[in-house]
């Protein structure tokens, strides 16, 4: 296992990180189930472990929570905070109130006394970044948390918090998590390369385009009823759709390419996230034991450059499907 430095940090991660988010009700709700994908993932080597605590309301933490009973050490384990974890107006957002009380939550659903890095979900324009910023160094401070990071922030977003945590003496983010794949490319025309310059770790979410980029959905196929999809997921594009069908139509040439290199769609994608040096580690999110046994095999593809160059004429660089 290639292990790397998470952003300029010390801490040392694997090349796949494990999201955890279809782990309870919205995609697997077997909980022994679950506990042995996890542990399965750290026999093979993946010790960065990623979750959040809206992911079915908390189940999926209270999932890694019972999976790392005595394997804690083993794990650099994050989670998120951000989304609605009630209906009072204090019960979502980056605000210093929502923050630390959720920390605690979250804490407790995960059987530890730290949490290695704590990650903001998503922007809150309600919210100063600098009480953001400050609640998270608190908790730095008070040893809750170990590092720092942010998820689909913007570039100048990024700059922005870069500054204030310079200027006020503030713990700065150590990575971002962005939606990154084949289909979705559009970080490459700013945010990676604000990335680079500040040193900032890149741990893309969704490098499956939430299952389209493992071939879950084909051009004159009925749409399998246990995919996303199927399951009337409503962050997917629907294959009927004008976004799906210029995916269906991809999905065919790079099938092709994929199987001109002896492998799958699924572990060719997740492959090609890995080529760009940026790319710190993909989040996996696999829903079954098989799902993680065929994303595992993914760190033993290789893209050829002449591939890459078929890729970008089909999905130029810093574009979306």
């Amino acid at each position: 296992m290639d292990y790397r430095n998470l952003g300029r940090s010390g801490v040392k991660v694997s090349p796949l990180c494990l999201g955890t988010m279809m782990f309870g009700r919205r995609g697997n709700p077997d909980h022994a189930d679950c506990v042995r994908i996890i542990h399965r993932a750290l026999d093979g080597g993946i010790n960065f472990v990623d979750t959040a605590n809206v992911y079915s309301s908390g189940e999926s933490e209270k999932i890694v929570g019972e999976a790392l009973k005595g394997r804690r050490q083993e794990v650099v384990l994050a989670t998120k905070v951000h989304g609605a974890m009630g209906d009072r107006p204090n019960d979502r957002g980056n605000s210093r109130v929502h923050i630390l009380r959720e920390v605690e939550n979250s804490l407790r659903r995960l059987k530890t006394d730290y949490i290695d890095l704590y990650q903001i979900h998503r922007p809150d324009p309600t919210t100063p970044i600098e009480e953001t910023l400050e609640a998270l160094d608190r908790l730095i401070a008070d040893g809750k948390v170990r590092y720092i990071g942010s998820s689909t922030f913007a570039a100048w977003e990024l700059v922005e918090s870069y500054w204030v945590s310079d200027r006020r003496g503030l713990a700065r983010f150590v990575c971002e998590q962005p939606p990154y794949s084949i289909f979705v490319r559009s970080i490459e025309r700013d945010v990676l390369p604000v990335c680079e310059r500040y040193g900032t770790g890149v741990i893309p979410w969704s490098p499956l385009n939430r299952g389209w980029l493992a071939g879950k959905y084909r051009r004159g196929r009925d749409v399998d009823p246990d995919s996303r999809a199927g399951r009337d997921d409503p962050f997917i594009d629907r294959p009927e759709s004008e976004s799906g069908a210029r995916k269906l139509e991809l999905v065919e040439v790079l099938i092709a390419m994929a199987e001109e290199l002896g492998t799958n769609l699924a572990r060719y994608a997740l492959a090609w996230t890995l080529t760009n040096p940026l790319i710190t580690a993909p989040i996996i999110g696999p829903r079954t034991m098989e799902q993680l046994e065929d994303n595992l095999g993914a760190l033993d593809v290789r893209i050829p450059e002449e591939h890459l160059r078929r890729i970008d004429e089909l999905v130029p660089s810093g574009t979306d499907v």
